[in-house]
């Protein structure tokens, strides 16, 4: 039960002392949730009031079911975006349909999360490269700061792509809202100057470096209570201002989301993706957390905790959610210990969407746009660009083709090209294996590529050290490298391949080795394998390659080197097995 249940681990030492943290934190997180989570259902297209609803049973579920002491789960911006672009394209923003796909998108998430967390499929996420998450992520939060601008000049526009939220834009500037501009620009410039300056203005004043920080990261809070009260006490929503307006009080009643196959069937790629990206973002934050505080988290089962809060989320009226690096570090900062100060934050939201919604029927929805956008700057990381085209050009064109898809066309047709890109390029890369012909460094055991050292060498004995898993993508390869360096080497009797780096043999490479073996032999020269691991020589002793070998198969390079190197013509048959009987294994 412990397994599937962390809580009862944290459970055994929960105390008063433990309470009154997990309280502290938790208030402040509510504090800092409600804005946040208003904020990204206004991203997603939906209601205020299904920001709250995706924070309350969300938060109780991973509080069950989550490994992190510190992960705080709930709308996040790229997974708001995504829930966006897949809902925008089958139904109207504010529409029954829109807000019926986007809790479908929220129960398949969940369910997709629970199934690769049964099978332990964590390992999926793996497929999404550094260079494309930081891509994606990148494009996502210029998309995201572009799409609030409407709210800040007070004209309509749309789109899921930069260029499509560009050119409505563009149509609508000669609508500009005087007053929601300036309240919209005043609000960004107060926010920028909150994360920027606040915090060394408070510990100026003498205040503690932990509180200050603290209090820096509510200035959306504050944001919201000047520009609510600015706007209730003058009227300006009289004025053009656009504001929240009216929030049913009290939550929406459970209820099972539609079994609509036709709508299961087209939301399922955009839910596919929303699991995997929101997967990787919470592990990456609790990770990091964890960390800190020399503690571990299982990603298996945080899959299990982010589909259960993703179900959660969707029989309560809500979106798909997911761990957010800024509530969550908040939460750590607060000094949380254990997840109930999860549970704690949904309650606290759950009192203020029970009592409190009618304070927010004046919140402009310029405040809530230009809080997205000071949230999504964090996001954005240019000079992560040049520091991947420096080092590594392949991963610089899956980065720029995931960044100029997500940007042109669409975050979902973004993410699929970066990951499909960047298996592409992996085959690529290891369908040509780097290999080297090595020699001896002279005095010493060690062999190294004959290109970049000064070593000995026999003209009898060719050493190739091959630098790659040998599979069916590079098979053929190793075939043409051979056979073209035995051609170059008239004089070579022995071919010894150097197998370090190899973890694999698949079958198609299998067939490759038995067909260098057959067709060296022709030609008169015998096949060696040296410093084969051990996985790699139980799969060799199930075929028949090792009878059939022609030569021996060495523990390690320099024995190979002693036994068939112009040296050591005269070899000690009692002391080396290899040379009489070439089927010799001596390895790991």
């Amino acid at each position: 039960m412990k397994r599937f249940l962390p809580c009862l681990e944290w459970a055994k030492t929960y105390n008063k002392r433990v309470l009154t943290s997990d309280l502290v934190a938790a208030v402040i997180v509510t504090i800092m949730l409600i804005p946040q989570s208003l904020a990204y259902a206004l991203l997603a297209g939906l209601p205020p009031e299904v920001g709250l609803y995706a924070s309350i049973l969300p938060l109780v579920a991973y509080a069950l079911f989550g490994t992190s002491r510190s992960l705080a789960v709930g709308p996040v911006a790229v997974v708001s975006l995504m829930t966006a672009a897949a809902a925008g394209n089958l139904a109207q923003q504010g529409s029954a349909e829109y807000l019926t796909a986007a809790i479908v998108l929220a129960l398949l998430s969940g369910l997709i999360l629970l199934l690769m967390g049964f099978f332990k499929l964590g390992i999926l996420a793996n497929f999404l490269s550094h260079p494309v998450i930081s891509g994606f992520i990148t494009a996502s939060g210029i998309i995201i700061a572009a799409s609030q601008l409407k709210h800040i000049l007070g004209i309509s526009a749309n789109g899921h792509s930069l260029l499509e939220i560009g050119l409505t834009l563009a149509e609508g500037l000669g609508n500009i809202n005087l007053n929601t501009l300036l309240l919209g620009v005043g609000t960004l410039g107060f926010l920028l100057w909150v994360r920027s300056r606040l915090n060394a203005v408070l510990i100026g004043f003498g205040l503690n470096g932990r509180l200050a920080d603290l209090a820096a990261k509510a200035g959306p809070v504050m944001a919201v209570v000047a520009t609510t009260a600015i706007t209730y006490y003058w009227g300006l929503d009289d004025r053009g201002i656009s504001v929240v307006g009216a929030i049913p009080q009290g939550l929406l009643a459970l209820a099972i989301p539609t079994f609509d196959f036709a709508l299961w069937q087209e939301l399922f790629l955009a839910a596919l993706l929303i699991s995997v990206i929101g997967f990787v973002e919470s592990v990456s934050v609790a990770q990091t957390l964890a960390a800190k505080r020399r503690q571990r988290i299982r990603p298996n089962q945080e899959l299990i905790a982010l589909g259960s809060s993703n179900v959660a989320s969707a029989v309560s009226g809500g979106f798909p959610v997911t761990g957010g690096f800024s509530r969550s570090v908040v939460n750590f900062d607060a000094g949380a210990e254990t997840p109930a100060a999860g549970a704690f934050t949904a309650a606290g939201i759950l009192m203020v969407t029970l009592l409190l919604t009618p304070l927010i029927h004046f919140l402009p929805k310029a405040t809530l746009a230009a809080t997205i956008i000071v949230a999504v700057l964090s996001l954005v990381d240019l000079k992560s660009i040049k520091r991947t085209w420096d080092y590594s050009r392949s991963d610089f064109s899956a980065m720029m083709v995931t960044i100029l898809v997500t940007l042109l066309v669409g975050v979902e047709a973004g993410v699929v090209s970066g990951v499909g890109l960047s298996l592409l390029l992996h085959l690529y890369r290891t369908s040509k294996p780097h290999s080297a012909i090595v020699g001896l460094v002279p005095g010493t055991q060690h062999f190294r590529n004959v290109d970049r050292h000064q070593v000995d060498t026999d003209p009898t004995v060719l050493m190739l050290r091959i630098d790659e898993s040998l599979y069916f993508a590079n098979a053929r390869y190793l075939e043409d490298l051979v056979y073209d360096q035995i051609a170059l080497r008239p004089q070579v009797k022995h071919l010894v391949l150097m197998c370090p780096a190899v973890n694999l043999i698949d079958a198609s490479a299998l067939e490759s080795l038995e067909a260098i073996n057959e067709r060296l032999n022709d030609s008169g020269v015998s096949l060696h394998l040296s410093e084969v691991k051990g996985p790699v020589m139980d799969q060799l002793r199930r075929s028949h390659f090792l009878q059939q070998l022609t030569g021996g198969i060495f523990l390690c390079q320099y024995d190979a080197w002693r036994s068939l190197s112009k040296g050591s013509r005269q070899i000690d048959m009692d002391a080396n097995p290899t040379a009489k009987n070439p089927g010799f294994e001596s390895t790991p």
